[in-house]
């Protein structure tokens, strides 16, 4: 069982090459890159409003190392006093990294649904609220936070843009490797692996192959696509994902 892992660079090489240090036949096909966001140059003067006990949110590592990258630039510090949180243990371990201040996350599932539990997020109004984030994803986090009373600015520091692929050269690439189990992170590169992969080769391999998500919201979408054999981890991160792809054997 050969196992074809989308995520972008470097997550997903670091994957691959864990799992080849294992025994197991890994290789890599990343669906996104990333790219400079158009709100970044925004940055420093949006850190710059939050006032004391502000809510900062932290989507992504790429979000955080996009920030860091600008206010390096910039010469700007990163404010103290506020409450800082993120996603994930990931994503809150590099923002801790790079600010200094104490992180919030989830400790079970990295969802947005999760973090929103967390007691410190039950009475925000009247508090700024600042997203850092990629362009599109989801919108629970800023529409939550606003019905809550808070004043939401999302920052887009980075963008994903899709890679380019003629989709009928990799599905035969790929089937004829052997791939049998597939790792997708996120609901548009699921998205975006579906269109690229021609039908035929969807009925007769790609929805054949057992997907491995990283929440039930993203297996759902995968089951409405057309996929059967569906693995939900626990996380995100490559710990949660590998341990997940051992049990598999």
């Amino acid at each position: 069982m050969s196992i074809l892992v989308t995520r972008p660079s470097p997550d997903g090489e670091a994957l691959v090459s864990r799992l080849r240090a294992l025994g197991r036949e890994a290789w890599h096909f990343p669906l996104i890159e990333f790219a400079r966001g158009n709100a970044l140059s925004q940055l420093p003067a949006l850190l710059g409003k939050l006032a004391p006990d502000d809510l900062l949110f932290a989507v992504s590592r790429h979000a955080v190392q996009f920030a860091q990258a600008e206010l390096a630039a910039t010469r700007f510090n990163w404010p103290a006093h506020i409450q800082a949180f993120a996603v994930g243990r990931t994503t809150a371990l590099a923002l801790h990294t790079v600010s200094g201040l104490p992180i919030s996350y989830p400790r079970d599932r990295e969802t947005s649904e999760t973090l929103l539990q967390l007691p410190e997020l039950q009475n925000v109004a009247g508090k700024r609220a600042l997203i850092l984030r990629g362009n599109g994803g989801r919108e629970l986090l800023t529409e939550t936070l606003s019905e809550r009373g808070a004043t939401v600015t999302v920052c887009e520091c980075y963008q994903r843009q899709p890679c380019q692929y003629d989709g009928l050269e990799e599905a035969w690439r790929w089937q004829n490797r052997g791939i049998r189990i597939l790792v997708v992170t996120s609901g548009e590169m699921l998205a975006q692996l579906t269109n690229t992969i021609p039908e035929l080769y969807r009925t007769n391999w790609l929805f054949r192959c057992r997907l491995v998500v990283v929440s039930e919201r993203l297996a759902q979408v995968a089951r409405e696509l057309g996929w059967e054999e569906i693995t939900v981890a626990e996380n995100a991160d490559n710990d949660a994902l590998l341990r997940t792809l051992q049990s598999l054997y």
